[in-house]
């Protein structure tokens, strides 16, 4: 387990509630919120008026054009609960930017896990990291806020596990469930476990880049100490450019939705755009 656990700075807590807020507003923005009507909010069909249909369902442009009361019906919208997978190891601490790819991680998980509320859907948090952290799917907007305020400390000697923590989860999952991974996806084996579960879920993949992970400028050869297990390395920039594409392959050829935000680069706008062009939050309603 790791040691003594730091906490983020650049935002205090009640301005990262903010941010995280603002993020889910933008995320909903021209969404469909409209209260429940009847027994959903999706139109069916309409059909005539029977004994104890409630007033406010009638449907008067097709009573008046028929002459006969008719009423609207509604269909029950299905909420799918929603994961949100959150890597808290070490390498999502490593940062050349004013913003590391863990505190990126966190607003968008915040942003994310408002905004499913906002649709009425559960909201669960699994850390993937060395801590054991995880908060069943809940509707309370409370409960997302203290786990975001939680995981605003962070171990700097924390393992991945994301791999693992997807194969303790999946048997749990009796329903089908939105599962977002916002990782910079430095487990081997991570991409395979999630292809595995995307074939009994929806997953989307946010995976966190900083600009150095680009790799090295020329050619060369990098002696290093891996942050998450202690282990030397030796790294060649052209290995690293060649992982990244190889990576996005396999993940399109096994239908996962995927998305990077980089930590030097503006991410809101194009978060959004991802999310909308994907319809994820209209999906989970069906």
């Amino acid at each position: 387990m790791q040691g003594e656990l730091n906490e983020i700075v650049p935002l205090n807590s009640r301005q990262f509630a903010i941010a995280a807020r603002r993020l889910a507003d933008s995320l909903a923005y021209g969404t469909d919120r409209s209260p429940f009507l009847g027994s959903g909010i999706e139109y069916v069909q309409s059909r005539q008026y029977q004994p104890g249909d409630p007033v406010r369902s009638m449907d008067w442009p097709v009573t008046a054009r028929t002459g006969k009361p008719h009423v609207r019906e509604f269909e029950t919208p299905r909420r799918l609960p929603c994961y949100l997978l959150i890597d808290t190891s070490a390498s999502m601490l490593v940062s050349s930017q004013r913003r590391s790819k863990y505190e990126t991680a966190l607003l968008v998980a915040g942003g994310l896990g408002l905004a499913c509320l906002d649709r009425v859907s559960p909201v669960g948090v699994l850390g993937v990291g060395g801590r054991d952290f995880h908060v069943q799917p809940s509707l309370s907007r409370d409960t997302i806020l203290q786990w975001l305020l939680s995981l605003r400390k962070f171990g700097v000697d924390e393992p991945t596990t994301l791999s693992r923590r997807i194969s303790q989860l999946a048997p749990t999952l009796l329903n089908r469930t939105l599962i977002f991974v916002l990782s910079d996806l430095h487990d081997p084996q991570a991409v395979t476990a999630i292809r595995q579960l995307n074939q009994r879920h929806e997953c989307i993949v946010i995976q966190l880049r900083d600009p150095i992970e680009d790799g090295l400028e020329g050619g060369g050869i990098l002696r290093a100490m891996e942050a998450e297990t202690g282990r030397q390395i030796v790294a060649r920039s052209r290995d690293q450019h060649g992982d990244q594409p190889a990576l996005e392959r396999f993940l399109k050829r096994a239908g996962v939705d995927h998305l990077v935000l980089r930590t030097d680069q503006s991410w809101s706008a194009l978060l959004r755009s991802f999310l909308m062009s994907r319809n994820a939050f209209n999906r989970g309603a069906r």
